[in-house]
């Protein structure tokens, strides 16, 4: 689906990431923030083996624009409704030392 543009904010004020913690679920403002949260789960968190996924919210159609440009935007125009924008696992796991 959208891929996330480098060369922009970090932030923008209609979109958000929400990481579900094994119960309660946290809102991020940024990207970054929201999958260091979601790969710390999924390291110690206990067994996951699906993943632990970052929701992406959009609430505009300038959230839309900003999160991922035409495409992302014409998205959003589908189904504006839509409670989840895009849906990104995260998945980590420790090879142990590596001599």
């Amino acid at each position: 689906m959208a891929r996330r543009r480098r060369d922009r904010d970090d932030r923008h004020p209609d979109v958000e990431y929400a990481v579900d913690d094994g119960g309660e679920e946290r809102i991020f403002h940024t990207f970054e923030e929201a999958a260091g949260f979601a790969a710390t789960i999924a390291l110690t968190g206990g067994r996951r083996p699906s993943g632990v996924f970052v929701d992406v919210l959009i609430f505009s159609e300038d959230g839309a624009l900003w999160y991922g440009g035409d495409d992302a935007f014409d998205a959003y125009e589908e189904d504006p409704d839509a409670s989840v924008f895009e849906r990104i696992r995260i998945k980590a796991e420790s090879d142990g030392m590596v001599p």
